[in-house]
């Protein structure tokens, strides 16, 4: 079919992940670090306090942003991005904050989830936060790229190149496929990935489906 191409908004820089307010208006993250607000007419707003420090180098940055599914109710925003650390080393990470009701900042924010090692690379952050119909929240994450590192995606005992299940507030089901065995982490879904970096739950099926770049 034919599309037709309307732009929205213009002047972010690097826009990378954007959810749907319950008025309409967009909430959309910069890489470089910023969450803004896009109304209905296309302005933007000024950037929206309180988000996480990132490490904005090479495709790491700030990075997906979802609602909770009963956001109208908590106000509670999702953001995943690389996380800094020490000596250079970075990793995915997911935090979650209540935003006030002009839409002016987050608060009581909190980091869910910690890709884990740190590592230092500046590529395949991975990076979509989805909620599925039952409220459980899914994290993808990339094997970090380079040679050195990239097996660990096979290695149950590293977050590298996963798919990570987890509840709303960061804790692990008990129904994981992996809870209970030594030699995993219990968030884990699936593994072997490369940087998935597109993930949706099928409206039919109610499934996770993800995509990954190579």
């Amino acid at each position: 079919g034919r599309l037709r191409v309307v732009t929205v908004a213009t002047g972010l820089e690097h826009p990378w992940g954007l959810d749907f307010l319950p008025d309409g208006r967009i909430i959309v993250t910069e890489r470089p670090g910023r969450l803004r607000i896009v109304g209905a007419d296309g302005k933007l707003s000024a950037p929206v306090a309180g988000v996480p420090r990132v490490d904005a180098r090479g495709q790491g940055g700030l990075l997906d942003v979802t609602l909770h599914p009963d956001f109208a109710r908590n106000r509670l925003v999702y953001l995943s991005y690389a996380e800094p650390g020490e000596g250079g080393a970075n990793s995915t990470a997911a935090a979650r904050g209540r935003l006030a009701e002009d839409g002016s900042q987050l608060s009581d924010v909190q980091v869910v989830f910690r890709q884990q090692p740190k590592l230092p690379s500046t590529a395949h952050f991975g990076s979509r936060v989805v909620f599925g119909r039952d409220g459980i929240m899914w994290v993808t994450t990339g094997e970090r790229s380079q040679d050195r590192f990239r097996e660990q995606a096979q290695d149950l005992n590293s977050h590298l190149g996963k798919v990570i299940r987890l509840t709303d507030d960061g804790r692990v089901p008990p129904d994981n496929p992996f809870v209970g065995r030594q030699d995993a982490k219990p968030e884990v879904w699936s593994y072997g990935h490369r940087n998935i970096q597109g993930a949706a739950i099928n409206p039919t099926t109610a499934r996770l489906w993800t995509i990954e770049h190579g």
